[in-house]
């Protein structure tokens, strides 16, 4: 199974070794989460690298946007499916259940996409989403139609694909350095009975 407990590829830095942004980034983690997301951890061995990435990370999945948090969600975790990228998939999973209130759709989201019985605009936003992680070269004008037949503006369609490269990057740093999600992504969203 791995060794659960080591959660990068590479040295995690402490406390003492970030620059003042990024232990201020995990002190607000810690008070709105209630702990520090693994990749903020990890990533913060180049302390100034990740926090140019946060910044453009959270400006397109957490900010007021053209797309609601729930469709950044489905796009992330369709993604992160497709890209078997374990960090994203289980941590934006996460996120899908607890915007959605749907902890059966986003599990088959994570799962296949297709068989999550999508309406047709998150269909087509899923769609979209995995023809352009899968084959970006062979995307393209015609690949929009389906998202403009299902209702999404010029701004809904540029900040998709957006969201659609920041998560192909994410995955790609991710798998590739062996991020572990944290736990507490897996129990999130769900009721218990």
């Amino acid at each position: 199974m791995g060794d659960r407990e080591r959660i990068s590829y590479l040295p995690v830095p402490g406390r003492d070794d970030v620059p003042e942004g990024v232990s201020r980034l995990w002190d607000k983690s810690e008070e709105a989460l209630g702990f520090v997301p693994n990749v903020f951890r990890a990533q913060a061995l180049n302390g100034e690298q990740f926090q140019a990435w946060w910044g453009y990370f959270n400006l397109l999945v957490n900010k007021e946007g053209h797309l609601s948090n729930a469709d950044r969600e489905l796009l992330a975790v369709v993604v992160s499916s497709v890209n078997r990228c374990t960090y994203c998939e289980v941590s934006h999973g996460s996120a899908l259940r607890e915007y959605t209130g749907d902890a059966v759709t986003a599990d088959l989201v994570a799962s296949n996409w297709r068989q999550a019985g999508l309406p047709e605009r998150e269909y087509a936003m899923a769609s979209y989403a995995e023809k352009l992680t899968r084959h970006p070269a062979e995307v393209t004008e015609s690949d929009l139609e389906p998202l403009r037949a299902a209702g999404l503006d010029d701004h809904q369609l540029l900040e998709l694909v957006q969201v659609v490269g920041m998560f192909n990057l994410t995955n790609r740093v991710s798998s590739a350095l062996g991020f572990v999600p944290n736990p507490e992504y897996h129990s999130t969203g769900r009721t218990t009975s």
